[in-house]
């Protein structure tokens, strides 16, 4: 009989987010009369910028001539968009990325599991607690870990605790790894790193001869101007790095489907026989056999993100959202609940009322205020007793989310 790939069977029952909409359908189902308002996922609600619209439509009419038709494009993107993102989003922030260390691609979350197959298996791996889900399951899918005990993490794995205890900067390991997960600004907590931060992280790096996997896909929320928007702002950080960057967020693209990874030419990993090589070029192979690219259209639009039309777009975007997060944070403090993020993040962490676990208040949103959130646990162990809420929504459903969470709370 034909066997399977029996790592699959150490996940849990079900994705964070399908579990979730799993009993928010359930619960909607029996209660058809209800409004309910969610502030779970990640995806945006708001029109992508006309900008983009206007490019997409430009690059359709090419697409019906046979002399500006476009069929396979380059698997790593093309000129146009990879010299715009070099420019704007490192170049003109004084950092040495150039066009052809940049690779377009169709998500984040795809680049963040797909990294892996240009790395070995014997790789020791750190990832902070709480974490992006798809950090963890694409390392157990691809056999990196054993199996998860009663509060879900992975034997094999190295979890960096982060929490209001150790003011959501995580330690450094107690033991040497090889690849470290960073995500700032964090998801789910909402929290950024400092200048500092992220170089002792490089600094490490470089001690230990590690590599950083670090996911930027919420860059664009920062509005401290002290804060770094990618961590090659950090010197060194361009030998011990890889950044993965999206249009999801800042510009709308969840259902477009556009994102980045940058690969320097001198972050090297060591083969079997000890020789170094350039982690580049091993990206550069596995796109090429594995991705056919980025439509030409959804390219177009994305360049238009560069366009001053198109940053000015995205900018009203991105302060719509961060208002939405900051009546959100500001609303959640009016009845003296403990809260995070929500300043330079779409997300906000907040502590859990006293008497619930993050799935237990999940349903008491649910059932009373009908209201959706993302249990903290769900996250990992040390985000129970925590509960994320999504910046992005209309402003009348993220006011009307507001006033049913103080009077479930007051």
């Amino acid at each position: 009989m034909t066997s399977i790939n029996d790592h699959y069977l150490k996940l849990k029952a079900g994705y964070l987010f399908p579990e979730i909409a799993k009993r928010v359908n359930s619960f909607c189902e029996s209660h058809p009369e209800a409004d309910v308002i969610k502030l779970g996922i990640g995806d945006v609600t708001e029109p992508l910028p006309q900008a983009v619209i206007t490019a997409m439509h430009e690059a359709i009419d090419e697409m019906a001539k046979r002399e500006t038709f476009h069929g396979y494009g380059p698997e790593q993107g093309y000129e146009f968009l990879r010299e715009k993102i070099a420019r704007f989003d490192y170049q003109d922030r004084g950092v040495s990325i150039s066009a052809d260390e940049i690779f377009v691609s169709d998500g984040s979350k795809c680049d963040t599991g797909n990294i892996l197959d240009i790395f070995g298996n014997d790789n020791r791996i750190a990832v902070l607690d709480p974490v992006y889900p798809v950090y963890v399951d694409t390392n157990v899918m691809a056999g990196h870990t054993g199996q998860a005990d009663e509060q879900g993490r992975y034997e094999g794995l190295v979890y960096l605790p982060v929490t209001a205890e150790n003011n959501f900067v995580p330690d450094f390991p107690s033991e040497p790894v090889d690849l470290i997960y960073l995500c700032y600004p964090n998801n789910p907590t909402g929290v950024v790193a400092s200048r500092e931060v992220l170089k002792a992280w490089v600094d490490y790096a470089h001690e230990h001869s590690a590599i950083i996997l670090f996911d930027a896909a919420y860059e664009a929320f920062i509005s401290d101007p002290e804060i770094p928007h990618s961590i090659f702002e950090i010197e060194g950080a361009d030998e011990v790095a890889i950044e993965f960057r999206s249009f999801s967020k800042n510009a709308g693209f969840t259902g477009t489907r556009c994102a980045f990874t940058v690969v320097p030419k001198s972050v090297c990993a060591s083969s079997a026989t000890g020789e170094s090589v350039s982690l580049h070029q091993l990206w550069n192979r596995r796109q090429s056999t594995k991705f056919n690219g980025v439509s030409y259209i959804v390219q177009r639009g994305a360049e238009a993100v560069y366009s001053p039309e198109g940053r000015e777009q995205t900018k009203q975007l991105v302060d719509f959202y961060l208002e939405n997060a900051a009546r959100l944070r500001e609303g959640l403090e009016k009845v003296g609940i403990d809260v995070h993020g929500g300043e330079n993040a779409p997300y906000v962490w907040l502590k859990t009322p006293e008497g619930f676990d993050s799935w237990g208040f999940f349903d008491e949103l649910l059932h009373k205020a009908h209201l959706v959130g993302t249990p903290g646990s769900g996250f990992g162990a040390s985000g129970e007793g925590y509960f994320r809420l999504s910046a992005f929504n209309s402003r009348e459903n993220i006011e009307e989310a507001v006033n049913r969470f103080q009077n479930l709370v007051r």
